[in-house]
């Protein structure tokens, strides 16, 4: 029987971490930690089950074995082999390089198959006056931004937004971006690991020597076309239960993530549709189902299978939760019903556009 999953994290060491994770009650590895990848399917990171009878196996593994079972049967075939997610805790304590990542068919043709890269972010917390960098200035072409790139003068080229506690972030393939310094966030991304750094302010690493730069790959695939695109998602809101309430942020044909946000109970059933995950980003949370009861605190992820069905949560929380959706089904039809026109849902709902 199929039950709400948790995972040892997998840490990552990249010069631009810290320790922040003990602030979540992490145990963490001595040195620097940059990244935690909470639930993961990749070659590069393959999560390991903690609890239950599971507990032991690798998440792969558990595909492998049971596949649609954890899932989905709305899952298409070729998501099958692998966990079209990724889901990670980020703690920039110094800035991320600035990058750009690949859709899914320049990432096919040029990394061996692997998947693009589109993701999301949700702030957890952010020191006062922390910046991302979004997207270039409006009017960058391909040919001023690898002039700008030549000239080591990029800075003049991007874009920078101020981020505060609770923002989300939307980030498409092809857009431009960095995390700056003092910000800790929850990352929902697809299951890739396909970054193409073009500044990375001259750093080096614990050999001395500076990480490699990829502008050929970048130039081809940065979006230099896209015009009002915003910074932060602003979401709209729907009543769940009393005292209970999600909003929908971002929404892609590779993700819906939701902002859960409940006092009290509220129940929830995959029908053996699709998989749910949810990282909790405040408060303490009972997850209820038949034969089990898992707990969830801030800082933890919780996998919920396919074919697990009707669940309780219970508690006073929030919570990012994520699937892989059918848009008009899971997005489109129940914001109407709400009353939202198709105007304001694509206005406020990033990524649908």
């Amino acid at each position: 029987m199929m039950y709400p999953l948790k995972f040892k994290p997998i840490y990552k060491d990249y010069v631009w971490g810290g320790r922040n994770f003990e602030k979540l009650g992490r145990v963490l590895p001595d040195g620097i930690v940059a990244e935690s990848w909470e639930i993961s399917c990749h070659p590069n990171g393959l999560s390991v089950i903690s609890n239950g009878e599971f507990a032991g196996m690798t998440l792969k593994e558990l595909i492998d074995q049971y596949g649609r079972k954890v899932l989905g049967d709305a899952l298409p075939d070729k998501d099958l082999k692998k966990f079209p997610l990724l889901v990670k805790l980020i703690d920039a304590s110094n800035k991320l390089s600035v990058q750009v990542h690949p859709d899914d068919d320049y990432a096919f043709t040029h990394e061996n198959g692997e998947y693009g890269k589109n993701e999301m972010w949700y702030i957890m917390s952010a020191k006062p006056g922390a910046k991302l960098i979004y997207d270039v200035i409006p009017g960058t072409t391909k040919e001023t931004f690898a002039e700008a790139v030549k000239n080591n003068n990029i800075a003049s080229c991007l874009k920078e937004v101020e981020v505060f506690p609770g923002d989300v972030i939307n980030i498409p393939a092809g857009l431009v971006h960095a995390i700056g310094e003092g910000i800790m966030l929850a990352e929902i991304q697809q299951n890739s690991d396909t970054t193409y750094r073009v500044y990375d302010y001259d750093r080096t690493d614990s050999n001395g020597n500076k990480r490699p730069l990829h502008i050929e790959k970048a130039l081809d695939v940065i979006d230099f076309n896209a015009k009002n695109r915003k910074e932060k998602a602003e979401g709209l809101t729907v009543k769940l239960a009393d005292n209970s309430y999600k909003t929908f942020y971002v929404a892609n044909k590779y993700f819906s993530v939701e902002l859960y946000n409940v006092d009290g109970a509220i129940e929830e059933n995959p029908k053996g549709q699709k998989f749910h995950v949810y990282v909790f980003t405040e408060g303490h949370c009972v997850i209820e189902s038949e034969g089990s009861k898992v707990e969830a605190v801030k800082g933890e992820s919780i996998l919920i299978p396919a074919s697990m069905g009707n669940y309780k949560m219970v508690g006073n929380f929030k919570a990012l939760k994520s699937y892989v959706p059918n848009l008009e089904k899971d997005v489109l039809q129940p914001l109407k019903e709400a009353g939202f026109s198709e105007e304001e849902i694509f206005d406020k709902v990033s990524g649908l556009k």
